[in-house]
Order: structure tokens, then sequence, then C-alpha cells
């Protein structure tokens, strides 16, 4: 646990003193700790992050993978096998059980590592002031006495005492319950206010809703009022999917049919075929062994996982499970536009003022290139020197080169305009020096501008630089800027170059000045009387994946709509670019404001483009696109987007400009903030939902072919052509080897060229269903046919029953080369060559069946004896004549139509 250091003002006082006597109570002060006594804080005081929650102990994890009603079924039968004396058969079975424990066991603490990593690759950051710089740290860096800068959007970091704020409210929820966010002030309270009524102190794990603020931290981890808390719960509860839960159900009503049909089968064999008891319920153990599909739901747990593992390699990296079932069905992606569909690397492309244009040379951060001057190298006349110095002034960006690489630490346009400025030739420092600032209003979506008040030059008097929305600003003043002096406003002028710039899929901010003669500011100073400057485009070029990206979404019926706070023309110029359509249609959020529920269904489908939005439109918009019956993944950044992430049937958050909430709320986070990784998402959520497809549709018919085999001859009368404990060997050495290999398979070629699935559709569909009768038939009769041969040649009944086995483990090879592609053929090189893990698979199985077949204990063990080599290409022969058979099905089901109408 975090201390203080030692100190006449304890923890519990620090609401009820000044901000003064609380620094110097932490040996602090307003321009934070130096590097290295932060660095010897943070090893005497650990670091600021809360215990981990408790998980269960191995040995609990491993005997948790035996509660499943299929397992409690297959135990039932390893206990009959027991008691019959039949030691080898139950050796067998519990083999089966024991390995798909130890499948479970391990897959279930690769989870748990994989949740460690994503946390640390979504740990919340903080920013500090130390040394006098400000500067972005890990949260979990945070020390007493570091001073922290807080915005609308954050997580506070740590407990925090506020030495300066401006209209900060913070929703604290989440510590005192309270629905309304708290609004927060520096100053002191009485020292027993309580908890929710400490108005001075920000509380770690809470949200800042609005404004922005400067406090000390007070308390770390476990010190913190949360991490006190957090000691007091309990585990977190696991999810589980929908998926899983419906695999559940079918493992209790299989486990429910097979004890029924196995009691079936028990009376028909003593009662109808004269068997001994005891030799009845040995057939009945194999059956049920051999029909239960145990490793059915580790094998679908391991494709999932493998689904997670996959998207955190492309970037995306999913916090909660059942999006990777619901990444697979999403039709409709609505994306953020600016560092999702573009670069977010903002240049300042043109000035526009009274005067005319200065245009800019140069992209991205890095301050190099020149001021265009009707196509000429020159410096910036008066009014747009002005507007730069403007931009400068009114801005919390600073710029930093990381190895040649810059990158702006605040807001990206706000980075442009320093790099601007550079550009200019201002020296950054000098003119911000020489300009000190008195006060600010951050911006707020409300006014949509931000203001700052600073000295002007020699001290002796004080002047207002705004940069908002154009529209904003020029509503609030009453004449413009020229090199011959003030004249009045032209909004006419200025609105033509607005459109134009903007049609130009550039972003438009204006500037403007006013004189101060207060020391502090408020929006009603700014109601109107200002002065405006002018106009900057900035330009965000599109990402070039982006492009390719939202060409595969259109391949995959997958509608790509762009929603942002951007200007109209400016959304419609960028749509155009990254081809979402010809001619766009674009909504405004002022025109959504006049659609009513009803009508907006209709709107949102048909509507390409949003512009000027805010984060009610994004909730409204969702909700519409749902009631349509679409599956919608929505993108967003701010704390604002949160109720409309949570909306979404897959909520995408930014994982580099996003901010902690809508982190939390987010099913999904992308580490690049790149729409080209929501896309691959999609990808992998539809090869996760089509490896267990292939999964299901391998497993029920080739364990119903063993089964049936035995069922029909037990039916017909007539010798066993396996007996129990070659059943239980089948299950063994093909569950081990071929039943896991579909959970690595790769994504299909027309993966992103099929329509998105519903998101309700069955597992078990016709056509699948169809499937496991069919090849389950075929199974019986490649196995009968064999058999049948066998004895024609009058081989042993070991060495025919031998055939059986080996026929039937070829078969469930080749069915699985055929099940590898549902949706196109498995006849060519890629489908024949196979995969590393498939190509390791059949290594294994290959020599456990030449074991079986040849080596001497295993004759002991199973009775099995050599195969002749006639007897050996009649089983090769099957197994291709299955192959062959499928692909004909394939191909007629696929060319009629069929396949697409049974749901395959």
């Amino acid at each position: 646990m975090s201390q203080l250091p030692d100190t006449a003002c304890s923890p519990a006082q620090m609401h009820s003193q000044p901000g003064e006597a609380v620094l110097a109570a932490l040996a602090s002060k307003a321009t934070g700790l130096s590097i290295a006594e932060a660095r010897d804080r943070l090893q005497r005081h650990g670091r600021n992050a809360l215990p981990t929650t408790l998980r269960r102990s191995p040995i609990r994890r491993f005997l948790a993978q035996f509660n499943n009603a299929i397992i409690h079924f297959m135990l039932v039968a390893t206990i009959a096998a027991v008691l019959l004396g039949h030691f080898i058969d139950a050796g067998v079975i519990l083999a089966v059980i024991i390995g798909n424990a130890i499948i479970g066991f391990l897959q279930e603490g690769k989870a748990e590592q994989a949740l460690d990593a994503i946390s640390r690759m979504i740990a919340p950051t903080a920013t500090v002031v130390r040394a006098g710089v400000r500067c972005t740290v890990a949260a979990d860096e945070l020390v007493p006495g570091d001073i922290v800068l807080i915005e609308a959007g954050d997580q506070v970091p740590a407990d925090l005492r506020l030495l300066s704020c401006r209209a900060l409210v913070v929703d604290e929820a989440v510590l005192t319950g309270e629905s309304v966010p708290a609004e927060k002030s520096p100053d002191p309270v009485a020292v027993d206010t309580p908890l929710g009524d400490r108005t001075c102190m920000a509380w770690s794990g809470t949200l800042v809703a609005a404004g922005h603020g400067m406090g000390v931290v007070t308390a770390t981890g476990s010190a913190t009022q949360i991490g006190q808390i957090s000691s007091m719960l309990g585990e977190v509860e696991l999810l589980t999917t929908p998926l899983l839960q419906q695999i559940n159900r079918f493992g209790r009503r299989f486990a429910a049919g097979a004890i029924t049909a196995a009691a079936l089968v028990f009376l028909f064999a003593v009662f109808a075929r004269d068997y001994v008891w005891h030799e009845a319920l040995l057939l009945v153990v194999a059956l049920a062994v051999g029909v239960v599909p145990e490793g059915l739901l580790a094998v679908i747990t391991i494709t999932l996982a493998i689904g997670v593992q996959r998207m955190a390699q492309r970037n995306a990296i999913v916090r909660r499970l059942p999006a990777v079932e619901t990444l697979g069905a999403t039709s409709i992606i609505c994306s953020d536009k600016t560092g999702t569909l573009t670069r977010n690397e903002m240049t300042v492309r043109r000035i526009v003022t009274a005067d005319g244009e200065v245009v800019v040379d140069g992209a991205g951060y890095e301050p190099t290139g020149a001021l265009l001057i009707d196509g000429q190298p020159g410096s910036a006349p008066p009014v747009a020197a002005t507007l730069i110095e403007t931009g400068l002034l009114c801005n919390d960006a600073q710029l930093i080169n990381d190895d040649g690489q810059w990158r702006a630490e605040g807001d990206p346009m706000e980075g442009a305009l320093v790099a601007l400025a550079i550009k200019a030739g201002f020296d950054i420092d000098h003119v911000r020096g020489d300009h000190p600032r008195l006060d600010a209003i951050p911006f707020d979506a409300r006014y949509r501008y931000m203001a700052t008040l600073h000295l002007s030059g020699g001290h002796q008097s004080a002047h207002i630089c705004i940069k908002g929305a154009p529209e904003q600003l020029l509503g609030m003043c009453d004449r413009q800027a020229t090199s011959a002096g003030d004249v009045p406003l032209d909004p006419d002028y200025w609105n033509q170059r607005i459109d134009a710039v903007a049609a130009q899929g550039e972003r438009v901010l204006g500037f403007a000045v006013a004189d101060a003669s207060d020391a502090t500011l408020d929006h009603d100073q700014l109601a109107g009387g200002l002065r405006f400057l002018g106009i900057a485009g900035f330009i965000d070029p599109p990402r070039p994946e982006a492009l390719a990206a939202i060409s595969e979404c259109r391949s995959a019926g997958i509608q790509v709509k762009m929603i942002t706070g951007d200007h109209a023309l400016t959304a419609s110029a960028i749509a155009r670019q990254l081809g979402l359509t010809d001619q766009p249609t674009v909504i405004t959020g002022a025109e959504l404001d006049w659609i009513d529920d009803a009508e907006l269904p209709a709107a949102a489908q048909g509507g390409a483009v949003f512009a000027r939005t805010s984060p009610e439109h994004k909730l409204r918009l969702v909700r519409a696109l749902q009631s349509n019956g679409d599956i919608v993944a929505m993108t967003g950044d701010g704390v604002n987007d949160a109720p409309a992430l949570k909306q979404a049937n897959v909520g995408v958050a930014m994982g580099r400009k996003g901010t902690e909430a809508a982190k939390q709320a987010a099913e999904m986070v992308l580490a690049d903030d790149n729409f080209a990784t929501i896309v691959n998402a999609v990808h992998e959520g539809r090869t996760v939902f089509d490896n267990i497809r292939k999964v299901i549709a391998w497993t029920l018919p080739t364990n119903g072919g063993e089964a049936l085999t035995l069922l029909v001859a037990l039916a017909l009368g007539v010798t066993l052509p396996l007996t129990p404990v070659q059943i239980l060997w089948i299950n063994l050495v093909t569950t081990i080897t071929l039943g896991l290999v579909l959970a690595f398979e790769p994504a299909e070629p027309d993966v992103m060229q099929r329509p998105p699935r519903r998101a309700d559709s069955s597992l078990l569909t016709p056509f699948m269903l169809w499937r496991i009768g069919l090849v389950s038939v075929l199974f019986v009769i490649g196995a009968v046919a064999v058999f049948t041969w066998a004895n024609a040649q009058a081989l042993p009944i070991e060495t025919a029953r031998t055939m059986v086995v080996n026929v039937i483990v070829v078969m469930e090879i080749f069915y699985l080369f055929s099940v590898r592609y549902l949706h196109a053929p498995s006849i060519s090189l890629r489908g024949i060559v196979g995969t590393p893990v498939v190509l390791s698979a059949l290594v294994v199985i290959t020599l456990a069946q030449f074991a079986f077949t040849y080596l001497p204990l295993m004759h002991t063990l199973f009775d099995s004896r050599p195969v002749p080599l006639a007897g050996g290409l009649l089983i090769v022969g099957t197994g291709v004549a299955l192959l062959l058979l499928l692909e004909v099905e394939k191909t007629i089901m696929r060319r009629t139509g069929l396949m697409q109408r049974m749901g395959g």
C-alpha cells in the first residue's frame, strides 16, 4: 500500500487544507517533482496499481474441467468398465477424459495470461508535470506529490487534491453511487465533509465529464478510495458467450438422449440378441463413448481463443469474448473519420484571410515546408501572421521529435498549428513567453470554440485569442481584419470560402481576436464584438489501407457509414476519396434533430455520411440501424461516446486517442486506431465462426458413423465389426489429433465475399444436419463394405476388425480434408497440401495406426492384426471414394443454390 511522506497534514485532512499547504505536506510544488524524486518515490511507495484479483488455484481450475454433462456421462462409463473388470477399456476412456481436461486446463491458463496482456496493452496513462515539463506516463508510475493534469474524457488515475480547475465536472458514480456528476472547485472544505461532497478532491477511477483541472496526487494504489473498495471485491465472474451456452445446452440434451438410447440398446442386446448382461453393458459403454463428442467444447473454446489471439496480432484487442462471435455477423460499421479512416496527421494546407489565400507546403507534423503566395514562397502577410500567432497562443499542444519522427503531444490540429508557426518562422518559446496566458476556456462541444486570455507585448494590456468552428465564430464577430484595417464582417464571402475549402476535403477552423478588460474569461465576454481573422484548412489524408478495407467491406456485404463532427462538405469530400459511394448522401446533425424516431431507421439506412453529429446523434443512429435488424459495429473515442459504444453490437474504442471511458465501454480496442483493423477483425470473426462450424461438421458425423456401424450390426444380428475397446482406440487417437486441427484453420478464400450471417443463425443449419446424416451413412457403408470384403477373403475376424478400425480412421482423415472447405472445392493444391498443423496431425495419426496394426503390444491390448497389402489399398481407396463423393455433393449443392438456401 502506498504511504505519504511523513507530514503534519494527514491524508484524511487533505481536502480541508489550502492547496499550498497540501503541496508543502507532500514535499512537492506546482512545477512537479523532479525525475529523480519521482523515481525514488516509486521505489518507496510502489506502483499505483490495485491488488490483483484472486484466482482459482490450479487444482480447482483442473477439477472444473470435469464439470460438464458430457464428461459426467463419460465418467459413469469409466466406472462401469472398471466394475466389469475391463481395465484397458476403462483406461482408454479415462485417457480421453483426462486429455480433454488437460487441454481445457492449459487453455484457461492461456486465457488468463491473455487477459493480463490485454490489461497491460490498454492500461491507462496520465498527463503529469515533472520538472516543469508536461509529459505522459503510465498511470501505475504515479507517486504521491505528482502534479497531474486531467480533462474531459479522462479517468482520474489516482486520488488528487485539486489545485486549479476550470468548469471541472466529475462523474463519481463508481465511488459514490450518485447519478449526477459532481462540480469541482480547488477551495478547501470542512474536515468532516462526507466523501461525496469533497469538491476539491478527484478520486481515482472516476471519470472527468467536462472541463479540465490540475491536482496533486495524495494517494495511489490500494491507499486510494477506490483501492479500499477493490480489496473487498470477490472474483470477477467469467463471461459465458451465447455460443458456449448453446453448446452446454447441447451437451446436457445429448447426454440425456445418450443415456436413454444406451438403456434401449442394452435391453435390445440382452432380450433380442441374447447378449450376456455384462457384454451388453460393455457394448453400450463403447457405443456411448463412440457417439459422445467429449472434446467438442474444448475444441470450440480453443477455436475462440485462437481467434482472439489472431485479432490481437492484427492490432484488434478483444476485451469481451462475445465480440468474437458477433464480429462475424457485423453488417454495418459506423466509423469516425479522423484518425480511423484517415492518417490522423493533421497539416494546415491553406490560410484564408480577407486579403487572400496562403497555401502551406509540407505534410504531417514535421515543421518543414514553405508558405506559398500565388505559387511562390514568401513570408506570411500581416493578417495571416496574426492568425498564425493566434493559433499558436490558443493552443495547448507541443511538437516532439522522437528520433526524427515528429508527433504532437496534445490535440492533432493544435499540433498542426504549432508546425505551421515554425514553418512561418515564429520562435515558439519566445512568442509564448512574450504573451503569457492568464486564463482559458477549453473547447466544449456545446460552444464549439476555445479561448485564451494573454498579456500583450510589453504586458501593458491583454487580448483574447479564439479558435473554433467558423460558423460559430462568425456569429460572434462584427468585423474582419484586413491589411488596411478592420472592415464590417462579410458573412457571404466567408461562407463561400468555408464551403470552397471544405469541398477540398479539408477541415476548417476559424480564428478571431478581441481586446480584454478583465483578468478572467467567461462566455459572456465572447458573445459578440469580436474581430474575425480568417480560416485555416487542415488536411488529414485517407489511410491507403482504409481504401482497400472499404472495398473489401463492399465485397463482404458490409455497409460503411461515416459519422463525424466535421463540416458536411469536408465529410463528403473525404467520403468520395474513400469510395464510400460516388455521391454520398450527407445528413447533418441539425437535420437529424428534425427526424423523428419512426422515420430515422430509413434515413439511417439510406445515409452514408453523417456530419456535425453529437454523441446523442450517434446513439440514435445505432438504435435506428439495429431496429432494421442490422448488426452494428460503432467506433468511439470520447467519454460521451460510451452510450453508443454500449448500445452497439460491437463497440470499438480507439487505443491511442481513445479515453479510458470509451475503452471500458467497448468490446474491442484498436491498438492502431485504424479502420482497416476493424475489417481485419471482422475477417477473423468470420473465420472463427467458420472453424467452429467445421469442428461440429467433422465431430458429429464421424462419431455418429462409428456408433451407427455397431448399431447396424447389432440390429441385423451379425458379428460386430468393431470391439468396444477398438472404438475407444479410434476416439482416443482421433480426438487428440484430427479433432484439434480445425481450430487452427486459416480463412477460406471467399470469407469476405459472402453476405453477413444473421446473429441468431443456428450452428446446426439444415445443411449441417443434411451433411451430418449423409456422412454418417457413408461411414457405415464404407465400414460394412470393408468388413464384408475381409470376410469374403476368409481373413480372420481379428484382421477384418483391424481393417474396419483403419478404414474408419482413414475416412475421418479424408473427410477432414473435405470439411476444411465448406464453401469451396477441397481438391486443389492448397487443399491437398494442408497446413503445418494438419500435416503434423497426419504424421502422428499415421504412426499411431501403423503401431496399432503391426506392433505386438497393440495386438495384445486391442486384438488387432497386420493388414494385407490389398486390404491396405482398399482402405485408402475407400477414403478417396468418400472424398470424391462429398466433393460431387458439395459441387451440386453449391451450383444449384441448395447450400445457400439450406444455410450452408
